[in-house]
């Protein structure tokens, strides 16, 4: 690789790591081609993805953004590496557990979550129990038809009584 091109990715990678509020670093030495192919595979049908790139190149991206919250992930960057880029702060970890149920690797070496660093392959549970914004969303809706959808019930319930005993006092009267 000549210099004006990874001077072009590391460019482009900064740019990623910027619009990006979620990403994950994962080591995925010792998978064979096949393997790769099918994680390849599983990211992208759940919108991941996913890049494979060397940690010098990956930390020379993350050190042109000013962000602070970036060094911890610095002790992160050693052996193979492949970032993880996604829309929803989970998906990647759902992806990632769902593909080691059959194989070892990847394994998590750090994820960066909305300005939150998550460092370790045991945090993978916890980032799969993550709600995403619209989960969120769809629950505070929910929420706050349930009372509504109380007191119309109720409202209905009455008028249907109010009506029956017209109805009874109208009959009542002939």
């Amino acid at each position: 690789m000549t210099k004006a091109e990874k001077t072009a990715l590391i460019g482009e990678l900064t740019e990623k790591f910027k619009d990006s509020k979620f990403f994950y670093l994962t080591d995925y030495s010792t998978l064979n081609v096949a393997d790769i192919n099918a994680f390849r595979r599983l990211c992208f049908e759940n919108d991941v993805e996913v890049k494979a790139v060397k940690n010098t190149l990956i930390r020379k991206a993350l050190d042109n953004i000013s962000d602070t919250a970036y060094t911890e992930l610095y002790d992160s960057l050693k052996g193979a590496t492949a970032v993880l880029f996604s829309e929803e702060g989970k998906t990647p970890a759902v992806v990632l557990e769902k593909f080691r149920k059959s194989k070892e690797k990847p394994t998590l070496k750090a994820a960066y979550i909305d300005s939150s660093v998550f460092v370790g392959d045991d945090q993978i549970k916890d980032l799969a129990k993550l709600k995403s914004k619209s989960d969120l969303i769809a629950e505070v809706i929910a929420l706050l038809e349930s009372p509504m959808k109380n007191v119309m019930s109720q409202l209905n319930s009455g008028s249907n009584t109010i009506f029956g005993l017209l109805t009874t006092l109208e009959e009542r009267e002939e």
